[in-house]
């Protein structure tokens, strides 16, 4: 079988990327142009300052990566790009470069949910196996995902609220820790003991999630410590938190492990970059004898390359578009 190069296209959020990758699995190029310098002057991303960064960069990013691949588009064999969930704004900007490339070039158009292009960066580390269970924790999704084969999506529970890292972020706000809060509180939690009684959230048989009620209880810690006039110890209350959150994630874990059987662990999203998570979920799966894949710490953010990896499959599914598809702000995986 000949070999199949994916051009992938991200932009649902603040990351403008574009990637080529071989055969769903080998990274030919990636280019990323984030704006986490440009947001954190606001403590958070922007929408409409989102798009307007996209709009300057798309093109950019796409021509530096086929020069780095030294590679043409008549090369490529489709285009894959993330439709959605996302900033509809940001997502549009993607998707109409995709569709103008698919439409010049006469290229398949594959569009590629974000949470499965998450899913498939693992694919670039090392060679999804199935049935697998996948937990998705990001900015805006805190999903456990159930794979009976490629591209077959069973999302067994999500939040019901706030994403983790969402969560994460607003805790590093109330500490005056600068965005993005969640490589700060990790490294912070490190170093401090988990001295602060926290809540566990959602303390339940269900695969569901929800974190507002701990981000609303280190709100009040913080508040009442204030009006006592006490010092906050934001080391120890960074270990705190991050108890509560590896502690919740890894008992839904392990409650799918035992239900489902699953020999097959990965994580996927920007907080899977998180190394308590990784410690934790980690020694689960030693325990349970399951084998594991973490991605590699560049594809746990949001990039093109996943979305090429993922997109290989639907190409091999022959599971294209025409030219009429719309961004989706909101959209179940299935």
């Amino acid at each position: 079988m000949k070999d199949v190069y994916i051009l992938g296209i991200e932009s649902s959020c603040d990351e403008t990327s574009c990637a080529i990758v071989k055969n769903g699995k080998e990274e030919i190029a990636t280019i990323i142009s984030s704006q986490i310098d440009i947001h954190k002057n606001y403590g958070g991303v922007v929408p409409e300052i989102a798009s307007r960064q996209h709009v300057k960069n798309i093109t950019i990013v796409i021509e530096e990566c086929l020069e780095k691949a030294n590679m043409e588009i008549k090369d490529i064999d489709a285009i894959a790009v993330t439709y959605g969930p996302g900033l509809i704004g940001s997502l549009l900007i993607g998707l109409e470069a995709a569709k103008t490339l698919s439409f010049i070039y006469n290229k398949p158009l594959i569009p590629v949910h974000h949470i499965a292009g998450h899913i498939y960066a693992n694919n670039l580390v090392k060679e999804m196996k199935f049935p697998l269970l996948a937990l998705v924790i990001s900015g805006g999704h805190t999903e456990l995902v159930y794979m009976k084969e490629h591209l077959n999506f069973e999302v067994l529970g999500g939040t019901l609220d706030d994403a983790v890292g969402e969560c994460y972020d607003k805790v590093a706000r109330v500490v005056g820790i600068p965005y993005p809060g969640g490589p700060h509180i990790d490294r912070m939690a490190e170093i401090g003991n988990a001295n602060y009684k926290l809540p566990i959230p959602l303390n339940d048989d269900s695969y569901n999630f929800s974190f507002s009620g701990l981000k609303s209880a280190v709100i009040n810690l913080a508040h009442n410590l204030e009006q006592r006039k006490e010092e906050l110890n934001k080391e120890d209350l960074a270990a705190s938190f991050q108890e509560v959150v590896t502690t919740v994630l890894a008992k839904k874990v392990e409650k799918a492990i035992d239900e489902k059987n699953i020999k097959y662990f990965i994580t996927a999203g920007g907080v899977a970059a998180n190394l308590a998570i990784r410690e934790k979920l980690s020694k689960l799966c030693d325990e349970k004898n399951v084998e594991y894949s973490f991605p590699a710490i560049r594809y746990c953010t949001d990039n093109a390359a996943m979305i090429a990896a993922a997109g290989y499959y639907y190409y091999l599914n022959n599971s294209f578009s025409n030219l009429i598809i719309n961004a989706k702000s909101s959209d179940v995986l299935k």
